[in-house]
């Protein structure tokens, strides 16, 4: 029989037609059987090949960072220009990534948990029927078994001079154990009731520590993408290996995380399909066949297996019934002591007829169906579509965290490069920075006169003119050399030195080898081009 009311949406299809291959690479069936162990190890199988996605994402960056380091070579100003808006870009493009991906693992992670928290609460629902049932069921069978035959023993004590009167309530004593063996006829729901609360009760706890776990893996992500970028705009050597070992630890987890769902989505895609299966083969021990049928498919064309025995027991209390009421209005006068054990029986029959008319809306399809659909739209549709989304998430994050740890290396010769460079500037070059902290900071140091301690007098243009020993003890050659070996820099053309009291730009040792191997020819002519 076709289903009408639920209908697997078309993802459940498609992860349904996922290959399913057990550990020993042998096809097998793909209907959900989980307890079976080739079942299991085609779902273990999909985890292992995005395990090996890891290993193939950790190998390409160890290849890749070993190239980096083995492969370093000066490199010119022009290649260093490329690499830092290479790396710009890639930051940039790691942080949009990770963004996304952290917003698509929100509303992945809330559209799980809507679903596993539809399917808990139909578990509950269901469970609240079936122990409604029972206790029905019990209450009245307890009330026919104690509370009737103690007011039928009191009257037969009663009636014992008139037989018709016994006879009368012999036969109610009859439709009393009529009524009790069609409740006996009923399913025991107990077992069952038990099996979907222990059901709801696992599935509730581990869906919240999956919720929190992901919770805390977003948050994660996100922190690790905003230190980096923090590092790489302080260019924080530190900061940035310390988020290059999160970098590492958090693609794990995301390769991890994401064997986990394409598992999960695939195994609940597999019951997604075809539900009505599996819920029949687990109930076979508990339910009866046709019982499980009426209730998942609740079509009208199917005929309520309760049927007969709830007509059965209506008509014994319609019965019983009308047996007390002629005894009350015969019995009564002839024997007043009879009426209260006679009202008490009215009474047991008027809240036995009220149980069975509860009884009969419970044992009702449409409630129980309803929670089965409710449940199977929760997991079938918000669950395995939350699943699938945090799948998108992980592989969005496997990529943002790929580029991050790739983009930090370079970052991190970036600076070590420019550091260097920084220490390759003259130590006794007054416009160091470090020499005038160490001035500021130590007093006690020979006073050594800075830009500031020149322009700091009077403020005339005459008075920026410092003492010619202050200003270079060497020959106007050398000084002309100077300003010559600086001459095709942009940053000095314009701003001649002399007359300005000055002193010279510091330059590096490298550079001041450079001057010292000139020849004096080229000293000659940078002089003579240096005074035109």
């Amino acid at each position: 029989m076709s289903r009408v009311d639920y209908t697997a949406p078309w993802w459940t299809y498609w992860l349904h037609n996922f290959p399913h291959i057990n550990l020993r690479f042998q096809p097998i069936d793909n209907s959900f059987q989980p307890e079976e162990e080739n079942y299991q190890q085609s779902l273990i199988f999909l985890a292992c090949v995005v395990a090996a996605g890891l290993g193939v994402n950790l190998l390409c960056l160890a290849i890749y960072l070993s190239c980096l380091c083995c492969c370093r070579k000066d490199e010119e100003e022009e290649s260093k220009k490329s690499n830092s808006c290479c790396v710009t870009w890639s930051a940039v493009a790691a942080g949009l990534i990770t963004c996304v991906a952290v917003g698509v693992g929100f509303y992945g992670n809330s559209e799980t948990n809507d679903g596993v928290y539809q399917l808990t609460y139909s578990l509950y629902n269901a469970n609240h029927t079936l122990g409604g049932v029972d206790s029905l069921v019990t209450g009245t069978m307890g009330s026919m078994r104690s509370g009737l035959h103690q007011h039928l023993a009191r009257l037969d004590e009663i009636f014992a001079t008139r037989g018709d009167f016994v006879q009368t309530l012999q036969f109610m004593q009859q439709m009393a154990d009529n009524v009790i063996k069609q409740l006996l006829g009923l399913p025991d729901w107990e077992e069952a009731k038990v099996d979907l609360a222990s059901i709801a009760d696992q599935t509730a706890n581990v869906e919240y520590y999956r919720w929190l776990t992901y919770l805390l893996l977003l948050i994660l992500d996100l922190v690790i993408c905003l230190l980096a970028c923090l590092g790489l705009a302080k260019q924080s050597r530190w900061l940035l290996t310390t988020m290059m070992v999160f970098g590492v630890l958090t693609l794990v987890l995301s390769w991890t995380s994401l064997g986990a769902d394409l598992a999960t989505a695939v195994g609940t895609s597999d019951f997604c399909v075809s539900p009505d299966k599996f819920v029949m083969s687990q109930t076979k021990s508990l339910i009866p066949a046709d019982i499980v049928h009426y209730y998942l498919y609740c079509n009208q064309t199917l005929s309520n297996p309760f049927q007969q025995p709830l007509t059965i027991f209506q008509r014994s209390l319609t019965t019983m019934q009308i047996q007390i009421q002629s005894l009350l209005q015969f019995a009564v006068p002839l024997f007043p002591s009879a009426e209260k054990d006679l009202l008490g029986i009215q009474n047991v029959l008027n809240s036995s007829e009220a149980s069975l008319h509860q009884l009969t809306a419970l044992l009702d399809c449409r409630g129980l169906n309803k929670d089965y659909l409710d449940a199977m739209v929760g997991v079938c549709h918000d669950g395995v579509e939350g699943v699938l989304y945090l799948c998108l998430f992980s592989v969005l994050a496997a990529c943002a965290f790929t580029v991050m740890l790739c983009a930090i290396p370079r970052a991190w010769r970036q600076i070590a490069s420019r550091e260097q460079d920084y220490d390759d500037i003259d130590e006794e070059d007054p416009f160091n920075p470090r020499v005038r902290r160490a001035v500021s900071q130590n007093p006690t140091l020979p006073n050594m006169h800075t830009f500031c301690s020149y322009t700091s007098s009077m403020g005339s243009q005459s008075s920026l003119h410092p003492p010619a020993p202050a200003v270079s003890t060497a020959p106007m050659s050398e000084y002309m050399n100077q300003a010559a070996l600086f001459g095709g820099n942009p940053r000095y053309e314009n701003a001649p030195l002399i007359g300005r009291g000055s002193p010279p730009p510091s330059y590096s040792p490298s550079m001041r080898a450079t001057y010292l191997s000139m020849t004096e020819e080229q000293i000659r002519h940078f002089g003579n081009d240096f005074q035109a």
